[in-house]
Order: structure tokens, then C-alpha cells, then sequence
């Protein structure tokens, strides 16, 4: 028989999978998979329900409806001072992932260059394959994860046609601060290119440090495709709503992909997602401070099992250094052994790069309920003391 597309076919089964089902077999408490164990805001979830049973329930509009893409605009003044047209400006999607999806095969042309900062998360290479474009790939690497500038001015050429830029990085958890946000910017205009960036953990930032799109920065509004994930701002990751901001230019294009690949989504949640958008500073700040509290939690509990923490400034991840507890082998083998012989599951950090040479660090996810993360602490330090 034919075979199939040869790109998305020769992707295995990802290890996030591997390692859930591992803990489902052996009855782990997972912090390998990144979402949240709470169901999220009533009110809204209410709002959704009501908006099933009043309708209407048919086809909304291809870019989203009205009022949530009003919404999407208001928020990008209120947070970042960025004056949107609902109208030719924003577009709702099903999911980031979908956003994501929908930038890439409506910028890329085959042959097109793209630069994407390692550690990546899952979709983003088969997606830039599968739209024809070349990766070039420059990382960040623990435990420090710092910027390598030389290596990144080295990725752009006359060939970029855009960067995908992920911050807060997922699962890093470095916010890029905004000198980087400026050298990155300054690429971006030296070599007439676009980036896309994947914002999904906006509102989930620590210390006081603050989200800042690269979008506001000097010559970036019509450069900049900004994505935000209801998901993840209100903790509902099955709801799949995603929105972009971009300029009329660029959004007209993204459009076109986006009517073959979804073309719409769901108007109840859409209905719910935009009353979250419009909710007071309380809710945003309770997410904000309930994810560090959570972070600071598990932080200190690993470190009393002995674990080498890595600096977490935002998302639900936390990473350690394996080496910190005595465990000689790879990242790879430590999970499987943390699952079966400690009983708590994590995800090798080398699955998100694409040499496979990082091999001494793992990643918790920690947007679990606080006994849950107390369990796991217990187990951890049970085992390794």
C-alpha cells in the first residue's frame, strides 16, 4: 500500500503518552502532563451550559463572535496598552494549537526559513515540516537558560520568514526579560521577518515580574502574531479556545488557513470565555498567586528530597537536576524508575529537544491540588532519603 504523509508519520508515540500510561498502570500520582486538576471558574462553566440550551447552536461567525473578539481587543488594551480593531485584528480559534497550526501554514512558503528557540514544545517542528518551511534551531539550555545571542543572530538570514517564540516557555519557565525581548526584536526587523508568538501563559507569571508581548515593542505591532489560550488563563484545557492578535496584513492570511482547518468553534464557550476575559483584576491575580503558591510548594518539597531545583519564572513547570539525587542514568530511565519504584511520574526534559543531549533533567508540573503535591513531595522524599 502507499504510504502516508512521510512528515507526520514518522512521529511516534510522544512520551508525554509513554509515561501517563505507565502511571495509570502503576498508580503514580502523575505530574508528567500539564493541566490542572481543578474543572475552573463555576460562573463560567455556567455561563457555557446556559449558552448551549438558549442557542442558537449553529455555524457563528468563521472569525469568531463579536462580542468575544470585542473582548480579546479590550484585554490587549487593558494588560499591554495595544489599541486592536476587533473587527480586522482578532480571530478566534479552536485551541492554540489550531492558531498555531493556522499562522504556520498560511506564512510559510516551502523552502522558508524559520527559527525556533529549543526547548520546543510538541507541535511545533511537525508543523513547520509539514508547511514546508526549514527549521533552524537555536536553544536555551538548564539550568540556566540563558539566551545565546551570537547563536541566534546566527539562525536569521535573508531566508527567515518568521520566528516561533514561545514566553513564558513551556517547559523552561524562563520569561524572557525585555532586553532579550529586544535583541529578538531587533532580528526580527533587520531581516524583514514575522514571529508568532505563543503567549498561552500570560497571566501565569511569578515573582512581579510581568508579561511583556513582544508585540508592544518599537516596530513589532505589524511584525507580531500574539496567541492566547482561554485553557490556560481560566484552567478549562478541554474547552480548546485559542485567539490571535495580529495585524490586518497578516490575520486576512491566517484567516484563509484557518476556515480549512476549523473554520469555527464552539459559540457557548466562546460566550463564556469572553465574560472571563472581561472579569475583574482579582481573578488574574488569584490565578497568578495560587500558581506560585503551587510552584513554591513543590519547590520545597523537592528540594527536601534532595532534588537540585531550576529557577521557575512562570507556566505550571518546574524542573530539577536528576544528578542532585546520586541517579547516574538518563533522564529518560530516572522517569521510568520515579514512577515504578517512587510512585510520582515526570517527563524527561531531552523530549524537547531535538539532539537528544540533554539527558540529566526532568519536569513537575505543578497546577495540582495542594495534597496532591504534598503526596508526591512525601513519596519523593520517602524514596530518596
Amino acid at each position: 500500500m502507499k504510504p502516508a504523509n512521510s512528515i507526520l508519520s514518522s512521529y511516534g508515540v510522544t512520551v508525554f503518552e509513554t509515561m501517563s500510561r505507565l502511571a495509570i498502570e502503576t498508580g503514580a500520582i502523575n505530574l508528567g502532563q500539564g493541566f490542572p486538576d481543578d474543572n475552573g471558574p463555576e460562573a463560567l462553566r455556567q455561563l457555557a451550559a446556559d449558552a448551549v440550551m438558549e442557542g442558537p447552536n449553529q455555524y457563528p461567525p468563521m472569525l469568531g463572535i463579536p462580542e468575544l473578539r470585542q473582548a480579546v481587543a479590550a484585554h490587549n488594551k487593558r494588560f499591554y496598552g495595544l489599541d486592536v480593531d476587533w473587527q480586522t485584528e482578532v480571530m478566534v480559534t479552536s485551541g492554540a494549537t489550531e492558531a498555531l497550526a493556522d499562522c504556520l501554514l498560511a506564512l510559510i512558503e516551502p523552502g522558508d526559513e524559520v527559527v525556533l528557540i529549543e526547548p520546543l514544545y510538541d507541535s511545533y517542528l511537525p508543523m513547520v515540516r509539514r508547511a514546508g518551511g526549514i527549521p533552524k534551531l537555536v536553544r536555551v539550555a538548564p539550568p540556566e537558560w540563558e539566551l545565546p545571542r551570537d547563536a541566534l543572530a546566527a539562525a536569521f538570514s535573508d531566508k527567515t520568514k518568521l520566528i516561533l517564540f514561545n514566553s513564558p516557555q513551556n517547559p523552561a519557565a524562563k520569561v524572557y526579560a525585555l532586553d532579550e525581548l529586544q535583541f529578538i526584536a531587533d532580528l526580527v526587523e533587520k531581516y524583514d521577518a514575522y514571529t508568532v508568538c505563543d503567549e498561552v501563559y500570560e497571566h501565569i507569571v511569578f515573582d512581579g515580574a510581568g508579561h511583556i508581548p513582544l508585540m508592544t515593542l518599537p516596530g513589532m505591532r505589524e511584525r507580531c502574531v500574539r496567541i492566547g489560550s482561554a485553557g490556560k488563563t481560566f484552567s478549562m484545557t478541554a474547552w480548546k479556545v485559542g485567539y490571535m492578535t495580529a495585524p490586518a496584513h497578516l490575520l486576512g492570511a491566517i484567516a484563509k488557513a484557518h476556515q480549512f482547518v476549523t473554520f469555527t468553534t464552539p459559540t457557548n464557550l466562546q460566550r463564556a470565555v469572553a465574560a472571563g476575559l472581561t472579569q475583574n483584576d482579582t481573578y488574574f491575580d488569584t490565578l497568578m498567586n495560587d500558581q506560585q503558591a503551587k510552584r513554591d510548594l513543590i519547590e520545597s518539597g523537592l528540594r527536601d528530597a534532595g532534588f537540585e531545583t531550576l529557577h521557575t519564572g512562570g507556566t505550571y513547570f518546574l524542573s530539577v537536576d536528576i544528578r542532585s539525587v546520586g541517579f547516574e542514568g538518563d533522564d529518560v530511565e530516572f522517569c521510568e524508575h520515579l514512577i515504578r519504584d517512587a510512585g510520582v511520574a515526570a517527563i524527561p526534559l531531552s523530549a524537547f529537544y531535538q539532539a537528544g543531549d540533554v539527558r540529566h533533567f526532568v519536569r513537575f508540573c505543578f497546577c495540582k491540588h495542594d495534597d496532591v503535591l504534598g503526596a508526591a513531595a512525601a513519596k519523593l522524599k520517602a524514596h530518596f532519603q
